[in-house]
This record gives structure tokens, C-alpha cells and sequence, in this order.
């Protein structure tokens, strides 16, 4: 059976944006009761006494005894709008409930155990729905569900249909799978860093022999367009022999 909580409400005159962020500025949240055919009423309740009452309870699946001007309502949580940022609520919308009605809700599912898949295989449970609907009186409400994994093998999965609820119809179908067991995920291998990838060598230099790069003349002079080692001469010339001096008759 859910839990009751107690919360006081105040009627609020003024709708928009601007009265809404009026009314937080007080440190109250604005809010809305409606259901069961009767207008919407805009209301206002205390920021801190609605967090206080929703601490440790699952919002959705818990009765509230909502006072009005003194008159008690039952009522349930449909939605809870937070700031974008910080998780200050800012707006709640309250859903009028009578003993001997039927509704439909949503609560979640809590496992419980450790699959054996997990234990002695090294397996993942992975929980793939974390709610139903249901529909059941108020009065057995219950504030969550818990399923048993611990018989679960590698590959073997819990069901809707393995959920006992007393006095609860389960809407949500039967074949829907809440929880399985997989294979342990294998270890990713990590790429290697630029530190720690070899370096290739760099190809050697092949330069011809000194004697290939410029040939010394059979007369000791360097071949035609190369230079004469630094520091040295290139060798002289020998004087050509005189020419013989004819003689008059």
C-alpha cells in the first residue's frame, strides 16, 4: 500500500507567466488540481513543505491528502515540472482520486538479488523497463513492484508476466522483458599512443665512392667542369718547346 502524506494548499487568483514567477519569488510553487468532471483549480503550496513531503516516496504512485481552504482531498502527483537547471520544482498538477474508483498509474520496478549470471559468470544484468502501468483501487496503491533476479543465467530474462501484484490489474504487456542478463562486454583494446608506436628508421644515404665523383686525369689534371681540391693549385702547364729559328741562305 502507498503512503499517505499530508500537504496544504491555497487557492491562487492570478494565472500566467508573470503571477507563476510572482508566487516563487514568495518561495511557493504554483500548482493545479483537477479530475472527476470539476474545473481546474489554480492553487499555490510551499516549496519547502512539498519537497519535505516527496522526500524518500515515489511521487507517482503516492496518495496525498490535499487540504483546501480546510476541505481534504485525496489526491496523486500526475506531473512534476523542475527547473531546467537547478532542481527547484516549479509547477505540480494534482489529480483528484475517490475511494472506489478504479485508476491507472504507473510504479516502478525494483530488482532485487544478484542474478547468478552475474556472480559466477561474469554477466551484466541490464534492467530494460523501470516501470508499469497498472490499475487498482486507491486503497491498495502499492508504492513499487520488486522482482527476484537472482536465479537469472547468462541470457535469461525476467518478464511483465513474472510480477505478482496483489490486487492490481497490470496493463502493460505481459511479454515485455524487464531485466536480463548478457555477456560480460569485452575489454576494449586501447589504441596505441604516439609515444608508444616505433619509429621507423630513416632510409641511409647511399653517396658514390670519392674517386666516382670527380676522376684525376691521366696528366694529373681534373676532369673538365669540376673543381681542384680546396687549398690546392691545379698543376702547371708544361712551356711548349721553342720553335727552331730558320736559317738564311
Amino acid at each position: 500500500m502507498a503512503q499517505v502524506i499530508s500537504l496544504a494548499a491555497e487557492p491562487r487568483s492570478g494565472t500566467g507567466k508573470g503571477p507563476a514567477r510572482q508566487t516563487r519569488r514568495e518561495k511557493k510553487v504554483p500548482a493545479v488540481i483537477y479530475g472527476h468532471g470539476r474545473p481546474t483549480q489554480p492553487l499555490t503550496v510551499d516549496a519547502l513543505a512539498l519537497e519535505k513531503a516527496l522526500t524518500g516516496v515515489e511521487p507517482a504512485s503516492t496518495v496525498i491528502e490535499l487540504a483546501v481552504d480546510g476541505k481534504k482531498t485525496k489526491v496523486l502527483i500526475r506531473e512534476i515540472q523542475r527547473h531546467a537547471i537547478r532542481p527547484d520544482i516549479i509547477h505540480v498538477d494534482f489529480y483528484e482520486i475517490h475511494a472506489d474508483e478504479k485508476i491507472r498509474l504507473k510504479i516502478p520496478v525494483h530488482l532485487v538479488g544478484t542474478p547468478d549470471g552475474v556472480r559466477n559468470a561474469g554477466g551484466v544484468l541490464d534492467q530494460v523497463m523501470r516501470e508499469v502501468e497498472i490499475e487498482v483501487l486507491p486503497e491498495h496503491i502499492p508504492d513499487r513492484v520488486e522482482l527476484d533476479v537472482t536465479p537469472l543465467a547468462i541470457g535469461h530474462s525476467r518478464h511483465v508476466r513474472d510480477l505478482q501484484i496483489p490486487n492490481v490489474t497490470i496493463l502493460s504487456g505481459a511479454d515485455l522483458t524487464i531485466a536480463t542478463v548478457v555477456p560480460p562486454r569485452a575489454e576494449e583494446v586501447a589504441a596505441p599512443t604516439p609515444e608508444a608506436t616505433t619509429e621507423v628508421a630513416e632510409p641511409e644515404l647511399i653517396r658514390k665512392p670519392r674517386e666516382e665523383e670527380g676522376e684525376v686525369g691521366a696528366e694529373g689534371e681534373a676532369p673538365e667542369g669540376t673543381k681542384a681540391p680546396e687549398g690546392k693549385a691545379p698543376p702547371a702547364k708544361a712551356p711548349a718547346e721553342p720553335k727552331p729559328k730558320e736559317k738564311k741562305g
